[in-house]
């Protein structure tokens, strides 16, 4: 497998959020539909069948990106892709 470019990756991981937050607000069949398109395309990226196994193989590529954000030391660690 080759390695997803982070930056796509988190674009899909922004735009997924977005369509999540915006999906609980008020659920309409555009949103559904590009929802499900935008999940499908993060676990292809990602070369999962499952959205919560993509956002963990995001969080993990995202981490080790030189100057990505990081939990302090000792504290509850919050991923990256949330």
């Amino acid at each position: 497998m080759t390695v997803p470019d982070p930056k796509a990756v988190r674009e899909l991981l922004t735009r997924y959020a977005a369509l999540r937050i915006a999906q609980s607000e008020r659920e309409r069949l555009a949103v559904t539909r590009e929802l499900t398109d935008v999940s499908r395309l993060l676990c292809e990226l990602m070369d999962t069948a499952e959205v919560p196994e993509a956002i963990a193989r995001a969080d993990v590529l995202l981490s080790a990106v030189p100057g990505a954000r990081r939990a302090p030391a000792g504290g509850d660690a919050v991923p990256i892709a949330v």
